[in-house]
């Protein structure tokens, strides 16, 4: 009898979770609006990561859709926040500034800078620290793709 439920069980759990399937929520969707011609400009890195977010909707094309076009400038900066009692500094600041101009018909619709930062704790083994830094870059960028890309989509609703 318990062996019969177990086999139940198994076979329920099988089931339910080889139904669910994994799908991102960007490339799932069908906007009005398409992506043309796309220029970046600055820091390699920030722009690769933008460039991967709008990849998903890029190839968006399709009959009288609005095709916008979008030159990105993106650049980086690190501060010193706080220093010890040596000099040695403690704390850093990452600020990723990223300027975006949205064209349609080649007029300017839309100009806009965003600024992202975050401040981290200085480390003795600078391997670390230039990890540190990559992972923060990236959570940056990918929070300024987010907003270019809902910027588009305000952009269109209105």
């Amino acid at each position: 009898m318990i062996r019969l439920n177990i086999n139940y069980i198994s076979i329920l759990l099988v089931i339910i979770l080889t139904s669910c399937s994994y799908k991102p929520i960007l490339s799932e969707k069908n906007y009005n609006f398409e992506l043309g011609k796309i220029e970046y400009s600055g820091e390699k890195k920030i722009n690769n990561i933008i460039k991967n977010k709008l990849h998903l909707i890029k190839d968006n094309d399709g009959p009288d859709k609005k095709k916008y076009s979008l030159s990105i400038n993106s650049f980086k900066e690190r501060k010193t926040v706080s220093k010890d009692s040596k000099g040695d500094p403690l704390k850093f600041e990452l600020i990723v500034t990223t300027n975006y101009e949205i064209k349609y018909n080649n007029a300017s619709i839309l100009n806009k800078e965003i600024k992202k930062n975050n401040i981290y704790n200085n480390n003795t083994d600078k391997f670390e620290l230039e990890q540190n830094e990559k992972i923060i870059i990236e959570n940056l960028s990918n929070k300024i793709s987010e907003i270019i890309i809902s910027s588009i989509i305000n952009l269109d609703d209105n």
